[in-house]
């Protein structure tokens, strides 16, 4: 994996670069659909090469479970069996094993928990994880870390960070292939955490480094707080990630604020229940004040369901729970997503970042 930062704005930390991987390559910032299970849920892969998706997540937990690596492994790795040819990025399943409570287990060794498919017992150490990550052939591969939850104290997550930091040490120690690491910084919302875990995880010569644990409940200003305090750490020509971030406002105030990559399953699963990101702000289609609109869901859109399809229909098919209006709103939700990526990448690259945030949120209303 090669890293190219191309341009920065002056009047902020906001960045447009380029990352190439043996897929291709892929322009940043960058919004990446979120492929859990080896497809981006209530979408086709056609879908997300006709809008132009350079990357998309999987995950490591999730497909190590089901359908299991044997399975993947005949079948060629992640790309073939998927059918998607561009860039994959696999997250490590340390989110998933600690959101597991109750049902697992943490050693200095690594994490001990149950599958929710069978209860059936699994071991994730740092090493295990890389091992899964190398089967699956992803481009990009995530290190094992310690999510915490929110809120926690500050002694858990200092125990966490200190994990997270030996986990990361060993992951790289085991690491084997072309495929790129991540670092993942943790800390909680305590910014000398934060700074400590962004200095000990780029201490270690990763290809890129996220930022972990965040979105997981705290406001909005604590969370931007927490990117400011880690920033300054992160090294500039390396690509940085804020892994689980992703609706409309964040990418504005995120991309601001110095990050790259998003990922976010918010814009699919609520499209799944009738809401819609729109140039003017959400919009909640299944309301009954939209049974007779027949306008387009949004009139600068250029999408599939925008192009073809009402508020009203879209409606229709939401309440009488058919699944091509779930199709729709999803397909519609991602193009916005994708889309607002290069609109911001292409702001900054003109220099025009701040001027076209004011100019969007003129008009949007979360």
């Amino acid at each position: 994996m090669e890293f190219k930062l191309t341009h920065k704005d002056k009047k902020t930390k906001a960045r447009a670069g380029l990352l190439t991987t043996a897929h291709g390559a892929v322009e940043t910032p960058v919004y990446m659909p979120v492929g859990t299970q080896g497809t981006v849920k209530g979408a086709l892969m056609r879908d997300m090469y006709e809008m132009d998706s350079k990357v998309i997540l999987g995950n490591t937990y999730h497909l190590y479970l089901r359908p299991g690596l044997d399975v993947i492994k005949g079948a060629g790795g992640l790309h073939k069996f998927s059918g998607w040819n561009r860039t994959i990025l696999t997250d490590s399943g340390g989110f998933q094993v600690f959101s597991l409570k109750g049902f697992r287990k943490i050693t200095e060794d690594g994490a001990i928990f149950r599958s929710y498919l069978d209860g059936s017992e699994h071991v994730f150490t740092p090493e295990k994880v890389i091992e899964i990550q190398n089967v699956l052939g992803s481009d990009i591969m995530m290190v094992f870390d310690e999510c915490v939850p929110f809120p926690c104290d500050k002694d858990y997550a200092t125990d966490a960070l200190t994990r997270t930091t030996k986990w990361a040490k060993r992951a790289r120690a085991a690491y084997r292939g072309e495929q790129a690491m991540f670092g993942i910084i943790q800390g909680s919302v305590y910014p000398d955490l934060r700074k400590r875990s962004a200095e000990e995880i780029t201490s270690i010569d990763f290809e890129g480094y996220a930022i972990g644990g965040l979105s997981v409940g705290e406001t909005k200003p604590l969370m931007t707080e927490m990117i400011d305090a880690v920033e300054p750490f992160m090294p500039e020509n390396k690509p940085r990630y804020l892994m689980g971030v992703g609706t409309p406002e964040d990418l504005w105030e995120c991309i601001e604020r110095g990050m790259d990559m998003f990922d976010c399953v918010f814009p699919t699963r609520v499209a799944r229940n009738g809401l819609l990101f729109t140039s003017t702000g959400r919009l909640v289609v299944r309301n009954a004040e939209y049974s007779n609109d027949f306008t387009t869901p949004d009139a600068e859109c250029d999408c599939y369901t925008c192009k073809n399809f009402t508020r009203a229909y879209l409606r229709h098919l939401i309440k009488v729970h058919e699944l091509s209006g779930m199709y729709l709103n999803t397909l519609h939700n991602l193009h916005f997503m994708i889309k607002l990526a290069t609109r911001i990448r292409n702001a900054v690259i003109n220099g025009v970042f701040s001027e076209e945030k004011e100019a969007f949120f003129r008009k949007y209303n979360a």
